[in-house]
């Protein structure tokens, strides 16, 4: 299937500005954002098109390149970075050729910087501290910068030095006949330095295996698998370069009462049978105290009560909060005296007696049963 033009996925024009871009993008990604739309695959695979539309029409170089060449931009600009040194055949064909056309080879990675990884943490809350919000404390293991070395990676008064084995060029050339090959220096390991006294506390990494404390602040109304991210608090980078951001995860233990589903609750409401017949009041928890419900006469199970705006407050919205339903589950007393047995016989044949206008949902079963026999 041939893939979407990237202008017609974001909604705009193909002369959009980069703002007109960029507005578009946010208001389609708050729409189908898979938080928003939970279990549903369509959503997330429209997100996933507009995430890629966006990296590309966002970026000034890639847009244009797109512009040119339509979905086959990335190619066209991987050959284009191939050719960009000299525009020829030497360049292209260097590893093989190299010796060749006088080629300088594949320089090292001295002076690269690396992003630090992403880190992901899982942090369990209870159903009370995911509708009320909470701020706590987290212990995440991980790196950080040398103490000893400042991440310079020598000890003081030393220095990294251009790597003796490839001339810091990260990789050699092995001659085979007319060939020649290239391959990464066994002694730098493709970074063309070498470390002649290395930090004694890192061993030469710059980098050391530390816990970090942070705290972190669980918004309201927050759901199950959700994520908050913590940008800069990842893994530090390599040479300098930027740290990589902290997904704290959150998983939201079963509660003992309540099953939440978006931001509604529900429970089951047990009521004795007498008060199912005669009527009465309730009183059921909510996670914000106590409510009361009035039980009409003649409540059958399975029937439920809405209380409103007795659920969760929605994680994006101050003024909306969700319901609590509760079903109603009649329950038979046990256990019974003899004495207990025969009232409820007495009981039972007086109601025989009035007919079925006491027990309508059994009178109807009575007669479905009677009718698909006959």
């Amino acid at each position: 299937m041939a893939k979407k033009d990237f202008y017609d996925i974001l909604g705009v024009t193909r002369d959009a500005s980069d703002q007109d871009i960029k507005k578009a993008y946010r208001k389609l990604a708050m729409k189908y954002h898979p938080d928003r739309n939970p279990n549903n695959k369509d959503a997330e695979e429209k997100f996933k098109e507009l995430k890629e539309a966006y990296e590309v029409l966002e970026d000034k170089e890639k847009r244009a390149a797109y512009d040119r060449f339509g979905h086959s931009w990335s190619e066209q600009q991987s050959m284009n970075h191939a050719y960009s040194n000299s525009g020829g055949f030497a360049d292209a064909f260097g590893d093989i050729f190299g010796d060749i056309f006088g080629s300088s080879g594949m320089r090292g990675s001295s002076n690269s910087r690396n992003r630090g990884s992403d880190l992901k943490y899982k942090l369990d809350i209870t159903l009370e501290q995911a509708s009320a919000g909470l701020n706590t404390d987290i212990n995440i293991p991980g790196w950080d910068i040398c103490g000893k070395c400042e991440g310079k990676r020598v000890k003081e008064g030393s220095s990294i030095k251009k790597c003796r084995a490839c001339n810091g060029n990260g990789s050699v050339r092995m001659q085979q006949g007319f060939f020649s090959v290239q391959q990464t220096c066994s002694v730098c390991h493709g970074s063309g330095e070498e470390i002649t006294d290395p930090c004694s506390a890192c061993k030469g990494v710059g980098r050391v295996r530390c816990n970090k404390t942070l705290q972190v602040s669980i918004p309201v109304g927050i759901d199950d698998g959700m994520r908050i991210r913590l940008s800069g608090n990842g893994d530090i980078g390599i040479n300098g370069g930027e740290p990589g951001d902290l997904y704290v995860e959150i998983h939201i233990k079963p509660h003992k009462i309540f099953k939440r589903d978006g931001d509604d609750l529900h429970c089951e409401l047990t009521i004795p049978f007498t008060c199912a017949a005669l009527g009465g009041s309730i009183q059921v928890p909510t996670l914000n105290g106590k409510a009361e419900i009035s039980i009409p006469e003649g409540t059958q199970s399975g029937k439920t009560f809405r209380l409103k705006g007795k659920g969760i407050r929605n994680v994006r919205s101050s003024s909306h909060y969700g319901d609590l339903y509760c079903h109603v589950a009649v329950e038979i007393p046990v256990k019974l005296k003899e004495e207990q047995k025969n009232i409820l016989r007495q009981f039972e044949q007086s109601l025989r007696d009035e007919g079925g206008h006491h027990s309508p949902q059994s009178k109807s079963w009575t007669d479905r049963v009677k009718e698909f026999f006959s």
